[in-house]
């Protein structure tokens, strides 16, 4: 029995990776870092519209293939997750921040 890769049907718009604006060094303003939060949160709010569009066609009966919406959701879910994970890490980081001793 063979296996056939799966095909992409363009339902889905894939992510692209979150890359540093200067890579031969940190940047002395917070504005990067801004802009890579507000371009991560655009990208997740992408994402989970995506889904929910998918699972309002899956409802109505108009999406041909539901494994799309499967992934869509899947997604959706993982990008939530790491959004949360690093929102409490920076939470937890700025507490320790500051707890430190002057």
């Amino acid at each position: 029995m063979t296996v056939s890769a799966i095909q992409a049907t363009g339902a889905i718009p894939a992510i692209a990776p979150i890359t540093a604006s200067d890579p031969a060094g940190p940047s002395t303003s917070g504005a990067d870092f801004g802009a890579m939060v507000a371009q991560g949160l655009q990208k997740l709010q992408q994402v989970q519209h995506t889904a929910d569009d998918l699972a309002v066609q899956a409802a109505t009966g108009r999406l041909t293939d539901v494994h799309d919406y499967m992934i869509a959701a899947t997604e959706a879910s993982l990008a939530t997750s790491l959004t949360v994970a690093v929102r409490n890490k920076a939470l937890e980081s700025f507490n320790e921040i500051m707890r430190m001793q002057a």
